[in-house]
């Protein structure tokens, strides 16, 4: 089993120290949050789509060095990236942490730093934020494309919330 010390690399440090995209969107399609109930880690996220392609992303992240380096490798890559590869990289990230699976491959290969979380459940919440998050905005998008509306949540397990609207109204009108 890692040690607990060990999944704090250099490079976690790094990328949680400088995370991309971290102005929230005036004029998102979308906007979702997740929240860790456990950990009180929050990341909330707004894109824009095309054709099913992000074409704008920006974020507020509020979470450990874990969740910060997770959120700061999807902003360097979410731009130009279809909704299906959003959901692939999510479902590798999920089967990584929590059925020993593979990282994912291709630019999304910096994820692979993450991979000593798996051994700390408990930390799998806060890591996999960002991408609830980014899931939830895209199946709003979707939804409001097919016309089928409704309130999407793309938290599926662990103790995740998704709080939207009044958040990135909140974001933009800079209160709290």
């Amino acid at each position: 089993m890692t040690n607990l010390s060990e999944i704090y690399s250099q490079r976690i440090i790094e990328l949680a120290a400088n995370i991309p995209r971290t102005e929230r969107l005036t004029d998102p399609d979308a906007s979702a949050t997740a929240h860790s109930k456990l950990c009180g880690s929050t990341v909330s996220v707004d894109i824009k789509m095309r054709d099913g392609v992000i074409t704008d992303y920006g974020q507020s992240v509020k979470a450990c060095l874990l969740g910060q380096s997770a959120a700061a490798i999807v902003a360097a890559h979410v731009v130009g990236a279809t909704a299906e590869e959003i959901r692939e990289v999510r479902r590798r990230m999920r089967a990584m942490l929590k059925e020993g699976g593979a990282p994912p491959e291709g630019k999304w290969a910096d994820l692979a730093i993450l991979e000593p979380v798996r051994d700390f459940k408990a930390r799998h919440a806060s890591t996999l934020l960002v991408f609830d998050a980014l899931e939830d905005a895209i199946a709003q998008v979707e939804a409001r494309e097919t016309g089928e509306g409704g309130d999407v949540t793309a938290a599926e397990d662990g103790p995740l919330e998704a709080h939207r609207n009044e958040a990135h109204q909140k974001a933009v009108a800079g209160t709290s």
